[in-house]
């Protein structure tokens, strides 16, 4: 199946439906520490935000219950009923789209987003599909993508991660950040044994003169 990386989801929906349990993450508590890795990396007042595979729209709730006022947020999940309990949600500033951003990858273009965010969406991947997804975000946003991931580099005592979920190539993608900018912030400390990590990739003045000349006009 071309859409492999969806399957996991769509059996937990099965079961879950549109509760937390569809989300893939262990609890709320490691979702939030997450998110909070990213306000920490990144100011997002003020900012358009594409987030893609938002699932429920967690992230956009979590934005405005911290207070953070984004200009506006697009979130993108290849699920419909996921899709359905986000919009549903009544989030402020928000929009939800039902969409494959691997398959469709002109999806990341929404709301000209300054930022792009992923959060566990890449850890039902292939390498492939990782790297094309990580070129097609990076193409479509005007200032910055961060991304977390399950790490390779995480200790024997680090959680156990069996399939449909796997461990990704933690120098590889910072290798790859840094042959894109030299503006990469990389975390892993918040989590214990080195389970997880966060890449940011800020564009500089240079990347943005680059990055609109690509943009099409008219």
């Amino acid at each position: 199946m071309d859409d492999a990386y969806l399957q996991p989801y769509r059996e937990l929906a099965k079961v879950h439906g549109t509760q937390f349990g569809v989300t893939l993450w262990a609890d709320e508590g490691t979702q939030r520490v997450r998110f909070d890795v990213f306000v920490q990396m990144y100011s997002f007042d003020g900012r358009r935000v594409l987030d893609a595979g938002c699932n429920r729209g967690d992230f956009a709730a979590y934005l405005i219950q911290k207070g953070i006022a984004f200009e506006h947020f697009v979130g993108i999940d290849g699920l419909d009923e996921v899709i359905g309990y986000a919009t549903g949600r009544g989030l402020t500033n928000s929009e939800f789209c039902v969409g494959d951003f691997v398959r469709v990858p002109g999806l990341l273009t929404l709301g000209d987003p300054e930022v792009i965010c992923i959060s566990g969406a890449l850890n039902t991947m292939s390498d492939a599909h990782v790297d094309q997804v990580l070129e097609s975000s990076w193409n479509a946003t005007s200032d910055a993508l961060m991304f977390n991931f399950l790490s390779d580099r995480a200790g024997p005592k680090a959680w156990l991660q069996l399939p449909p979920v796997r461990r990704l190539n933690t120098m590889k993608l910072i290798d790859w950040a840094k042959s894109k900018t030299q503006f990469v912030a990389f975390r892993e400390d918040y989590f214990d044994h080195l389970h997880d990590a966060t890449i940011l990739m800020r564009r500089g003045p240079a990347d943005e003169s680059e990055h609109h000349q690509r943009l099409p006009h008219g």
